[in-house]
């Protein structure tokens, strides 16, 4: 990879890639799920890595049929999660920090870019602690299309007055690499999942095991 210090600006995904949310997510879809009277393997859910939430549902109607009540799911998900995360917390990943302390200090600037809605990025932040450390945050709510479509990193490059070829998105999932590589920017994986879907790895310009590796190899 490039020196980081080569971009003009730094685009971050957030579910997987800032915060471990993903698996509180999975946990609370599937106690919702199984609360309802359905059943799906645990493994299923982790295929939805990077999916926004309109294509969770219309996965499960597709999965569970339609006898499951998509109401009731987007109710009772929602407070279960919450519950969930007040008890467990939301882990901020590694590297993270420290990779922004070094943008400060590069005076790089940067953002999250990420196809969660607004209201619920904004609380993920603000049980992880990091509120502040992200003024610009753009989300699915900002753009008519989410990922795997480009428009939130473009969006999101508009915003900070950069072209996006001349910035780095980080992300960990394939559909956040799929809309990533479309935008034109460099694109970095780092992977929340495993296996590695080696088309994710042919998409992406640079594969890193997290962000303390793009930290401490890339400056």
């Amino acid at each position: 990879m490039v020196k980081l210090s080569g971009f003009a600006a730094f685009i971050f995904d957030l579910d997987g890639l800032i915060l471990d949310t993903e698996p509180t997510y999975f946990a609370a879809w599937q106690l919702t799920v199984e609360t309802m009277g359905f059943q799906l393997p645990s493994e299923r859910y982790l295929t939805m890595s990077g999916y926004h939430y309109q294509r969770v549902m219309s996965t499960l109607q597709e999965w569970l049929g339609s006898s499951f009540d998509l109401a009731e799911f987007d109710h009772l998900s929602v407070q279960i999660w919450r519950d969930y995360v007040r008890e467990n917390g939301i882990t901020v990943k590694p590297g993270v920090v420290d990779l922004l302390d070094y943008a400060n200090r590069q005076r790089i600037p940067y953002c999250v870019a990420t196809n969660s809605m607004e209201q619920y990025a904004k609380e993920c932040l603000a049980i992880a602690g990091l509120t502040e450390r992200f003024p610009l945050l753009v989300t699915r709510s900002d753009v008519e299309r989410a990922k795997p479509s480009p428009e939130i990193f473009l969006k999101a490059a508009e915003l900070m007055g950069m072209a996006i070829d001349h910035c780095v998105i980080f992300e960990d999932s394939h559909t956040g690499v799929v809309a990533a590589a479309k935008s034109g920017a460099y694109t970095v994986y780092v992977p929340s999942s495993f296996p590695i879907n080696p088309a994710t790895v042919e998409l992406a310009d640079c594969l890193l095991d997290d962000l303390t590796q793009a930290l401490n190899t890339c400056t």
